[in-house]
């Protein structure tokens, strides 16, 4: 018997060598279909699926007289969808898949074959959202049914679900009548609220948002009432009524649906855009799936579509499908791996950090061993026992998370994840009074890890203050917290470096260290939440230690990229701080912050610029960090920005392993921003870089 454990790739498809294969193979695919489409944990992830499906559907192509007959491959939702009693208007059929760029083309090709000549009309491309497909109508203005796509030709009728749907208003502005078609979905903000919602009822949470969608579509008897959200996709005439003047394209009909007051995919953050030809629809394509990390909901697709009506028309539908549209689909970036342990480390403000060790598993084109578990009352909240098989989500440059555990597949004697008892790095005892848990003795406990830190080259870049001295100063008692540091004697440091000379040579850096600009002072005091880039925006923002002392949560949050949140969380550790600063100035260590120089340099190269950084420097740069490369825009007369947006001047780009465009790549080349590359971007800012680095570019 084949198996297809859920961390396959698609990258080596099975081959199904008989029909005994090829019969449990097909079992398989019942299962997975019944839970793909249905409201259970899925059995399979997308990738894993979609391997199944491909592979039974090899093995029909090469045996077309053996295909069972109740192969599900040839129906709607392959045949797995729940269907109810509702008659649909017109069939509400799935979209055929393709794969790759090659396989766009081939669809292309498909079309022109269908047509006998090229299509005149062009294409539309939006995003595929990841949810269920729903059929919304309205009655002179008011949304009087909600139906699933079922079979296609019948659907369930989930109206109970009106009135918890954004973008689907339960009365339109105007008395029109009409049935659009679209996908609901739950927002990523959306998801972990239901999640919340749902674990505070006792109830599991969902594996993934696709099957909490189809869950909470067709549930009517839970005591609570979860938002999704609702995109337009097209749109058929009900009860008669016309909707479209004759002619209309889909761009067109999407339109009038929003102008009737119904959110579509032209209103998603991807958009809707109308090409001349594949060429761009493919650009189109890849500057979605570049942006698909920053997207607020998830997408597991891009769609293209004839645009024009008659074309469609023209061209027809297939058994499952229309012939005039295609998904392309994208790289998964939710796989199912295996919870194998959970490890917990000390960060340098005391907090007890969970990490998940996973069987490894390919994510968005890269391995992932290792993912966030947030805090013990979230491991609680999510029922996760080591074992478990658990749906682990990653996108763009964010840290692979674990969503859920797939309830149903947990092995027998699974234990759940264990919570510590004690501080996992001093032994010593934990406070448990908020969701993160710390080590009792707080920064002590990490003060080690705390005082690196703080001598870092972007802090007080105190060269030569390594991890045996550090640690040689704190297990003597000599130093207790980064203040402690401007107070060493050579007596002091030579005991702890066990050499006079190499004893000087620290106080020489120490000494040093004292001029150093306030934002890297405040960065040496590890506030969290506050890196070099941010203390770099509180010291310009405040001029002085004292104006930031002074600042209370309202003050604070006049700080770009500090919000409500974060403010008095700020504010709060800046007063625990006290002490600490005392003795900093006491040290005579500066406390004041040199003039903005984000306004840019007088005759610098980047002068009046905004220059954003993406990705791992290279040529001349290559080894600079994201602060350096900061600094050094800001030294050349720029102004260092975090994201890409119309205020960007240039984009230093970094090429991306697989040869695709970033998301911010994408994003600029949108809005019209330069792009460079780090070897060009070298050359503009030449004198600064050999300024920085001390090497000829």
């Amino acid at each position: 018997m084949t198996t297809f454990p859920a961390d396959e790739a698609l990258s080596t498809l099975p081959t199904l060598s008989g029909r005994a294969e090829y019969e449990a193979a097909l079992q398989r695919l019942h299962d997975a279909s019944r839970s793909y489409y249905g409201d259970g944990d899925s059995v399979l992830d997308d990738t894993a699926y979609d391997r199944l499906r491909l592979a039974v559907l090899a093995w029909e192509g090469a045996n077309p007289a053996e295909v069972a007959p109740d192969s599900p491959t040839g129906l709607v939702a392959d045949g797995a969808a729940p269907v109810g009693d509702v008659e649909h208007t017109a069939r509400l059929l799935s979209l055929d898949n393709v794969f790759d760029a090659e396989g766009l083309v081939a669809w292309g090709a498909s079309v022109q074959r269908r047509m006998g000549r090229a299509p005149a009309g062009g294409f539309t491309v939006e995003p595929k959202i990841d949810g269920a497909a729903v059929a919304a109508r309205y009655r002179d203005g008011r949304l009087v049914q909600v139906i699933t796509r079922g079979d296609g030709s019948h659907g369930e009728d989930v109206s109970h679900v009106i009135g918890q749907i954004d973008g689907l208003p339960e009365r339109l502005a105007e008395a029109v009548t009409v049935e659009v078609r679209g996908e609901v979905a739950f927002t990523q903000e959306q998801f972990e609220e239901a999640n919340a919602v749902r674990t505070a009822h006792g109830a599991p949470a969902f594996v993934n948002p696709r099957n909490g969608t189809a869950g909470t579509l067709r549930a009517k008897d839970r005591p609570y009432r979860l938002r999704m959200t609702f995109w337009a996709y097209g749109v058929v005439e009900l009860d008669g009524v016309t909707f479209l003047p004759a002619g209309s394209t889909h761009h067109d009909a999407l339109a009038a649906v929003a102008a009737a007051g119904v959110q579509t995919t032209a209103a998603s953050a991807a958009g809707l855009r109308v090409v001349p030809d594949l060429a761009e629809a493919q650009a189109r394509v890849d500057a979605i799936a570049a942006m698909r990390a920053e997207l607020p909901v998830g997408i597991d697709g891009v769609v293209v579509k004839l645009n024009d009506s008659a074309e469609q028309e023209e061209i027809g539908f297939g058994s499952r499908f229309p012939y005039w549209a295609i998904a392309v689909k994208l790289p998964a970036v939710e796989r199912q791996t295996v919870l194998q342990d959970v490890v917990w480390e000390v960060g340098r403000t005391g907090v007890l950090a969970p990490t998940a060790i996973l069987a490894p598993v390919e994510i968005d084109g890269s391995t992932v061993t290792r993912a966030t578990l947030h805090n013990p009352a979230d491991i609680r909240r999510r029922d996760l026992h080591l074992g478990d098989t658990v749906t682990v989500y990653k996108a763009g440059d964010i840290i692979p998370r674990v969503q859920a555990a797939v309830v149903h597949l947990r092995p027998a004697g699974a234990t759940p994840v264990p919570l510590p008892e004690a501080c996992p790095r001093c032994g010593g005892e934990i406070s448990t009074a908020q969701e993160r848990w710390r080590c009792a003795q707080g920064t002590s406990c990490a003060l080690p890890a705390l005082i690196e830190y703080a001598a870092g080259r972007e802090m007080l870049d105190i060269d030569g203050l390594g991890k045996t001295y550090v640690a040689a100063l704190v297990e003597s008692g000599d130093v207790r917290d980064v203040a402690d540091l401007f107070t060493l004697t050579i007596d002091q440091l030579t005991a702890a470096s066990g050499s006079s000379k190499r004893a000087a040579k620290l106080a020489e850096q120490l000494e040093a260290a004292k001029a150093r600009p306030l934002s890297r002072v405040f960065c040496a005091l590890g506030v969290l939440g506050t890196g070099r880039s941010m203390s770099r925006r509180i010291a310009r923002h405040f001029g002085t230690m004292d104006a930031i002392r002074e600042a209370d949560a309202a003050g604070m949050r006049d700080v770009e990229g500090i919000g409500p949140e974060k403010a008095p969380v700020v504010v709060e550790q800046i007063a625990a701080l006290a002490p600490v600063i005392d003795k900093l100035i006491a040290a005579g260590v500066n406390m004041t912050e040199p003039a903005d120089p984000s306004a840019g340099a007088p005759g610098g190269p980047l002068e009046g610029k905004v220059v954003v950084v993406t990705g791992k420097m290279t040529g001349p740069l290559e080894g600079l960090g994201r602060s350096e490369m900061n600094a050094l825009i800001e030294k050349a007369g720029g102004r260092a920005g975090s994201g890409v947006s119309a205020r960007t001047s240039i984009l230093v780009a970094a090429p991306s392993a697989n040869g695709k465009p970033s998301s911010k790549a994408a994003k600029a080349a949108e809005l019209g921003v330069e792009v460079m590359t780090p070897e060009a971007f070298a050359e503009l800012v030449a004198e600064e870089s050999h300024r920085e680095q001390g090497t000829t570019l």
